[in-house]
């Protein structure tokens, strides 16, 4: 009995021995590793968005989050490997006040979160609302004497729109860019973008805009006696 346990003790005692000074040095460079603190500024996630609704807040808050611990950890934690969540299920339409707490932080192993900013936060919602409105062709340049436009025809006449139901409700056209006629004596067909101010708001199917120029005589301003 003794003997097996001896001869148990000392097969591989080489390695074994080895194994135990690594161990100890491990755990000598661990406990003697000097807390640290880096901060980082990251994006809000939000999770479980419903799908029927929208952003109506033209900014989103990042937040800075503090992170405590082991020096040799610490200076090698990134950004991207920090999450802060923010979970919208059930979220309505509306504003809505959000607590950010370590709660919401996903953080590497062995740190810790020590302070978030900002700890509130609110944003608005509303439904998502798509609905189609005319597209208006902005046209400049200076025309022949006698000249003038006849007509302005855009293809396709209408496009459709979506974001925030009251944000897209208060979207009257779409205009294009600036088409410079200039030059134009008849009929002119130039290829335009259609732009909505709204940042909020999107374009369904984004693409190029043809815009007819259709010029006439304007009708003399002398009369006879």
């Amino acid at each position: 009995m003794v003997n097996s346990l001896r001869r148990s003790v000392l097969r591989n005692f080489g390695l074994k021995l080895m194994s135990l000074i690594l161990a100890i040095g491990l755990w000598l460079a661990v406990s003697h590793d000097p807390p640290a603190e880096v901060e980082h500024s990251v994006p809000i996630e939000f999770l479980h968005f419903p799908d029927n609704l929208e952003m109506a807040s033209e900014s989103v808050p990042q937040a800075r989050v503090r992170l405590r611990g082991p020096e040799r950890l610490i200076h090698g934690v990134r950004p991207t490997d920090i999450h802060v969540e923010i979970d919208l299920t059930g979220t309505k339409a509306g504003e809505r006040t959000f607590d950010l707490t370590a709660q919401q932080v996903r953080e590497p192993r062995d740190v810790k979160v020590v302070q978030i900013v900002p700890g509130q936060f609110r944003m608005t919602f509303d439904m998502r609302l798509t609905r189609q409105v005319e597209v208006r062709p902005r046209v400049i340049g200076n025309f022949a004497p006698g000249l003038r436009i006849a007509r302005v025809v855009a293809d396709p006449a209408v496009i459709a729109i979506t974001g925030p139901r009251q944000r897209v409700e208060a979207v009257e056209t779409a205009m294009t860019d600036p088409i410079d006629a200039t030059g134009d004596v008849d009929r002119a067909t130039f290829t335009s973008h259609a732009y909505v101010s709204d940042p909020l708001i999107q374009v369904v199917h984004p693409g190029p805009i043809r815009v007819t120029v259709i010029m006439e005589k304007a009708p003399s301003s002398s009369g006879g006696l």
